[in-house]
């Protein structure tokens, strides 16, 4: 037997005491430090306590304990390196050759809502830490585990050949280090936010793996699905689906675009998303017609999308949502006679998301090549705009509506882009246009006769009175946009000449 003693200390303690009675029978000594030991002694584990090797009582509160020479030395002799054996005898030290650690409760106390920041320092490991990596850093002759998953895997390598092989105990190593960066992160992250540092000198994230998928956007891409450590309500990766098959890599993109986008409105609000772009956005009294407003919004586009509401699904909504082929449907809930109508559909997924309001803006972060890019999320709405009306005329009260729906829509578009809307449904969306006017032209073309008496609104500024033109010749009689062009005249003389009002709200919302 290689492996003659082991020390253990986790907080963790999930299938700890079958694992070390396992090694209490193979003949391996155990050393333990406060709660584990208690736990194994009370099991009928036979432990030594960490005072016991280190000669050293633990003290502030269990601070200090396993930070002595008698316990690194133990884990960090290299064991072919004679001079290291030899101060390893000298000073009475004995190898230690397996290491159980894991780590305080950071995370987990974080998460309750009302713990306080002494609490947060007091669940940071400092000895745990400084053990998984010395025993990470020392695996040709230390077998180290962090995970509870990995108790039976080590325990049928001991019992066959007495000891773990190097590539197992190096795939063991990797995962500490990803273990303590991802803690240490976590921590950075924490510290960094509650003194308001804005922009650090390094950027720490960490994220837990959720699930391997199929493929990324195309079936010879390989992808996985990672969600941060807090877990975030009203995200897509805290959903629970309720029915269908696994969700792809880009049905999770396109379920966020559509979740985002619902949570703009307070009214019952349906939203239809495809590749990432709403194709019809409707709101009214009841979630059944805010569907059925949707759906007339693009009925083509609509096909084999994903759609988002803001209320429980009931049965005459159930019955609309099963008439055409959907990939998803996003709910708070789903009454009992909804699912039995739309789980009669194999791989229709149903998912559920915790409503809540709109919080502070969330960091977010983008990959480039050798790079990352982190900016706030666009959370901006018509209340946090400056509006002012440079055209002669003022929007009517029905306008006004429209505006604000064509508004709440157009920052959910990919650049450059144009909505237009008209009785609580978007009517034309012009999406990822290389100039606006062909956004417009887009949307105005969607949209047919409805135009007719609709609200136009764009993310950016006109950057001539093209847009308006093609506007006023569709038939619109609104508009609403940042304003800010240096040829803002051009359109607000268009406008005018053309009976439309315009609404210049000063904020920008380009969606790359």
């Amino acid at each position: 037997m290689t492996i003659k003693r082991a020390l253990i200390s986790v907080s963790n303690k999930e299938n700890l005491v079958p694992f070390a009675k396992r090694l209490g029978e193979l003949g391996i000594e155990v050393i333990s430090t406060g709660g584990t030991k208690k736990m194994l002694q009370e099991a009928g584990v036979k432990t030594i306590g960490i005072s016991e090797v280190t000669g050293f009582p633990e003290i502030m509160d269990g601070r200090v304990k396993t930070l002595h020479p008698a316990i690194h030395g133990g884990l960090l002799a290299v064991r072919d390196n004679e001079s290291h054996m030899n101060q390893l005898k000298e000073n009475g030290i004995q190898p230690i050759d397996l290491v159980v650690v894991n780590l305080y409760p950071f995370k987990e106390t974080i998460s309750k809502p009302d713990f306080t920041f002494d609490e947060a320092v007091e669940n940071i490991d400092i000895g745990g830490p400084g053990m998984l990596r010395a025993s990470a850093k020392n695996h040709g002759d230390v077998t180290v585990i962090v995970d509870p998953a990995d108790y039976n895997s080590v325990l049928d390598q001991i019992e066959k050949d007495g000891d773990t092989n190097l590539e197992f105990r190096r795939r063991l190593a990797a995962k500490v280090f990803r273990h303590t960066a991802a803690y240490d992160a976590l921590i950075a992250e924490y510290m960094t936010s509650i003194t308001g540092e804005e922009n650090p000198e390094t950027m720490t994230v960490t994220y837990e793996k959720k699930q391997d998928l199929r493929y990324g956007e195309n079936p010879h891409q390989k992808a996985v699905f990672y969600q941060t450590p807090l877990k975030r309500k009203a995200s897509i990766a805290e959903a629970k689906q309720l029915h269908g098959k696994e969700l792809s890599y880009n049905n999770i993109k396109d379920a966020d675009a559509a979740l985002q986008i619902v949570r703009e409105f307070a009214a019952p609000a349906a939203v239809a998303v495809k590749h990432m772009n709403p194709c019809g956005v409707g709101t009214a009294d009841s979630i059944e017609q805010a569907y059925q407003r949707a759906f007339e919004a693009d009925p083509t586009s609509i096909f084999g999308g994903i759609i988002a509401l803001n209320r429980e699904v009931n049965a005459a909504t159930a019955e609309k949502l099963h008439e055409i082929f959907l990939e998803i449907i996003i709910a708070p809930s789903f009454s009992k006679e909804a699912l039995e109508i739309l789980t009669s559909k194999k791989n229709l997924r149903l998912l559920t998301i915790e409503q809540e309001e709109k919080g502070a803006a969330a960091k977010q972060l983008v990959s480039v090549a050798g790079g990352l890019l982190v900016q706030d999320e666009d959370t901006l709405t018509i209340d946090d705009a400056e509006v002012s009306i440079p055209t002669k005329r003022e929007p009517t009260e029905q306008e006004w509506k429209d505006l604000k729906l064509a508004w709440q829509v157009v920052k959910h578009v990919k650049s450059n882009a144009i909505v237009l809307a008209k009785d609580e449904r978007t009517i034309g969306i012009g999406a990822g246009q290389m100039n606006r006017v062909g956004s417009a032209k887009i949307a105005i073309e969607q949209a047919g006769a409805k135009a007719e008496g609709s609200a136009m609104g764009s993310d950016a500024f006109f950057p001539m009175g093209d847009t308006v033109e093609a506007a006023a010749k569709a038939g619109v009689t609104a508009i609403i946009q940042p304003g800010g062009s240096i040829k803002d005249e051009d359109s607000i003389r268009a406008a005018d000449e053309h009976g439309i009002t315009m609404v210049f709200t000063g904020i920008r919302h380009f969606k790359h």
